[in-house]
């Protein structure tokens, strides 16, 4: 297989057969992200892809169950180029399980319902959007170059189009100022958006990026554990979206948390309740502070 630069995937597409439809990220601004700051931003051409793809079926048949297309930003790519490379995968990986993207709300938005729908038909069966905060200050603060009402109409725009979705947030984001806002208002926009997937991780940072030298002049404040914990708290007790598999065991992650919203709900808050007591946070993390 050909990849360009470090390639960046989901934890659940861990065992993923991944091809770069992009190289790097289309907007590539976020103030916390440094993902694809070592590359400029393109379009791979299809007939590469087409050829990543053919080596992959060389190589292991229809053996390949999982199939992530890279890099941040898969569905900007043009609507017939990516019919195209999706049939392809049809074609050689019938016994495949499921085909997934990164798309961020932009990507999403400027495709039509009707697009979306025939991506979903030829077997794009679920899109990563980062949300990261549902804090519309916050999403200005971060340059994430959408509004919260955007994200929401992203997402809801996957729903109607039959393409699962798994939007990911970060606790932290808003630092300590914006703490309340940035959980209270995550949860509202989950609530209004109703993902099949929710994922939190939590704020790293890299001596690289704008938001590391925020908080090094003392412009913003970086969360304790047992504000994470609170965040996380407000978070669960506003959050209203029934059937939503909910995740929060990255390894970016103080506690790890999982179970689906509504109902396990109680759950979790017990278990942050126990371990905020016990001040037993993973040690792995709490060393990298």
């Amino acid at each position: 297989m050909r990849y360009e630069g470090m390639v960046y995937r989901p934890p659940s597409e861990a065992r993923s057969l991944i091809v770069q439809v992009t190289i790097g990220c289309a907007h590539n601004a976020c103030t916390f992200c440094t993902m694809y700051k070592d590359k400029k931003f393109r379009i791979r051409k299809k007939e590469e892809v087409l050829e990543d793809f053919q080596m992959a079926y060389d190589n292991y048949g229809d053996n390949i169950r999982r199939i992530f297309l890279a890099d941040g930003d898969a569905l900007i790519v043009k609507t017939p180029d990516l019919l195209d490379i999706l049939n392809f995968i049809k074609e050689k990986f019938p016994s495949a399980e499921r085909v997934t993207s990164y798309g961020t709300p932009g990507d999403i938005l400027r495709k039509s319902e009707d697009e979306l729908k025939s991506l979903a038909q030829a077997g794009l069966g679920m899109v990563y959007m980062g949300a990261e905060s549902g804090d519309a200050v916050t999403l200005k603060d971060i340059n994430k170059g959408v509004s919260r009402e955007e994200i929401i109409e992203a997402g809801r725009k996957l729903r109607r189009s039959g393409i699962q979705s798994s939007i990911t947030l970060i606790s932290g984001l808003g630092g300590r100022a914006r703490r309340k806002e940035h959980a209270v208002e995550s949860a509202k926009l989950i609530s209004d958006i109703r993902p099949d997937y929710v994922g939190f991780l939590t704020l790293m940072l890299d001596e690289s990026t704008e938001i590391y030298r925020k908080i090094a002049a003392g412009e913003m404040e970086l969360l304790t554990p047992d504000e994470v914990v609170e965040e996380m708290r407000l978070f669960l007790t506003n959050v209203d979206s029934p059937g939503t598999v909910f995740r929060a065991n990255h390894a970016s992650n103080y506690v790890v948390l999982k179970g689906n919203l509504n109902e396990d709900i109680d759950g979790m808050l017990k278990k942050l309740d126990e371990v905020e007591e016990a001040g037993k946070y993973r040690p792995e993390r709490v060393r990298s502070l």
